[in-house]
């Protein structure tokens, strides 16, 4: 296949990825309460914590065996085959036999484990072709805006009619991956491959990534929030629905989506600084102020411009780790940004839980917004020192 093809199949492996994931989003809490749970904040709290658990753990697997091996593909099909069936045991076990909710949680880590796979060595493989860092990442920022675009509101509409219905349906969507991901040109690197031990090595070399980690972490920290108290705060504040709450969700999530491979583009040409710090100080103040909105309209729009500066910081983010690992460290390095990303959501929905059930709502967007823009100005001088490479910075 050509690098356009690849390029637009494997967005569309990353697109169906987090289709599968967001659609469980909107109804969580009465999803968890038929699948065996006594309460709802915690319960769900556990739910995705539990998966995004899993990423933390196997990212990291994944991407460094997939260097050391030169392949790509066989990790991203078997991972997402597997997801399928897990996701399908956790929506049909729990109503066949007398299966604890522990049990469920047990079934979430192993399908969590098997679908960070996927998506962290579809993002990988974007990475090994050619024609801009930026334009690459733009492409995955749009499919993994589209696929939380759209996940919200269909999950949503999923839950009107059953319960369970989104469960299967992620099920469906990550056997679909699975074959797709068969028909892609596998361009991992395999000249100078020298095994687990020299990858780790070479990564340890390259402590700069560190920064995009940082940033990784304190961008998926917010999405982990809204993921599970965005959630239940339309749900409680504003009596929304499952349907509506989808909406909502997508209110961010379509700017989100639409303006980062424009942006992407932009962070090729004008460099990583501006996009990354700008937009993470307003993203923490537009969320703080959507926590703060006194009616379901103005949440709305706040929504929307969270999206909007979202996309801004988003693909400069990821290009940025394009930009720092070596070619035979690719997977390594974008396992480690996902690591990041997953301590990061996984802080956001226990610390936003845990506060939201403490002090309420308001304060809590509160904290997560604050804890966006404090870390951002605190990884602002490890940015600063470093310099965009010129290689492959800017599309043939």
């Amino acid at each position: 296949m050509t690098n356009r093809t690849d390029r637009g199949v494997l967005a569309g492996v990353i697109f169906a990825v987090l289709l599968a994931q967001v659609l469980l989003y909107p109804g969580v809490d009465r999803l968890v309460q038929s699948l065996g749970a006594t309460t709802d904040l915690n319960a769900s709290m556990w739910f995705l914590a539990a998966e995004f658990g899993a990423f933390v753990v196997f990212a990291g697997v994944w991407g460094v065996l997939s260097d050391a091996t030169g392949r790509r593909t066989p990790y991203i099909a078997g991972g997402a085959g597997a997801g399928a069936v897990l996701y399908a045991l956790i929506a049909w076990l729990p109503g066949t036999v007398s299966l604890p909710f522990i049990g469920v949680l047990v079934l979430r880590v192993l399908q969590g484990g098997a679908t960070i796979a996927a998506f962290s060595l579809a993002m990988t493989m974007l990475m090994d072709l050619g024609g801009g860092h930026g334009k690459n990442m733009g492409a995955a920022g749009i499919a993994i805006g589209s696929g939380t675009a759209l996940g919200a509101p269909l999950g949503g509409q999923l839950y009107e009619i059953q319960t369970t219905l989104p469960l299967y349906v992620a099920s469906t969507l990550s056997l679909v991956v699975a074959v797709a991901a068969l028909f892609v040109t596998d361009r991992a690197p395999s000249d100078g491959r020298s095994g687990l031990a020299a990858t780790v090595s070479g990564l340890k070399q390259r402590p700069t990534l560190g920064v995009p980690y940082a940033f990784g972490f304190i961008d998926r920290l917010t999405a982990g929030f809204f993921a599970l108290v965005g959630t239940l705060y339309f749900r409680e504040t504003f009596e929304l629905g499952p349907g509506e709450t989808g909406i909502m969700l997508a209110l961010f999530f379509a700017p989100f989506a639409l303006l980062q491979y424009p942006f992407g583009v932009l962070s090729d040409r004008i460099g990583r600084t501006v996009p990354i710090v700008l937009g993470s100080v307003l993203y923490g103040l537009t969320v703080m102020g959507v926590g703060q909105a006194p009616t379901v309209a103005i949440a709305g729009a706040g929504m929307v411009l969270t999206g909007v500066i979202g996309a801004l910081m988003a693909p400069a983010t990821m290009a940025l780790v394009s930009d720092l690992a070596g070619e035979t460290e690719r997977g390594t390095a974008m396992a480690g940004f996902n690591i990041f990303g997953s301590v990061g959501f996984l802080a956001g929905i226990l610390i936003g839980g845990t506060v939201a059930g403490v002090f309420g709502y308001p304060v809590a967007f509160l904290v997560a917004g604050g804890t966006e823009v404090v870390l951002a100005v605190l990884a602002l001088p490890g940015l600063l020192r470093l310099e965009k490479p010129a290689k492959d910075a800017v599309g043939s």
